[in-house]
């Protein structure tokens, strides 16, 4: 019953935040939101909060913001055009 409830926690999110504590120190926040943004997942700051904390780190969550709102930006471009560049 665990493992039905973790995959549907995961696909619900649109992936399972795991990132260990160098890569949580060593992210370019700004790049990670991007990335998530123009994949069209919902902001994971929360998620990469939580996991970051974990492992004794915090992510810059302002960078990660507007990342992914540039992100999202660019993949709703894409979206509005029928995925051309």
């Amino acid at each position: 019953m665990k493992t039905i409830l973790l995959a549907f926690t995961c696909l619900t999110l649109g992936a399972c935040v795991s990132m260990d504590a160098s890569e949580c120190r060593s992210a370019n926040w700004y790049d990670v939101g991007f990335r998530d943004g123009l994949s069209g997942m919902q902001r994971m700051d929360v998620a990469y909060d939580e996991q970051c904390g974990k492992q004794g780190t915090k992510p810059d969550v302002v960078a990660y913001a507007k990342g992914w709102q540039e992100g999202v930006w660019e993949f709703d471009q894409r979206k509005a055009h029928g995925g051309e560049e």
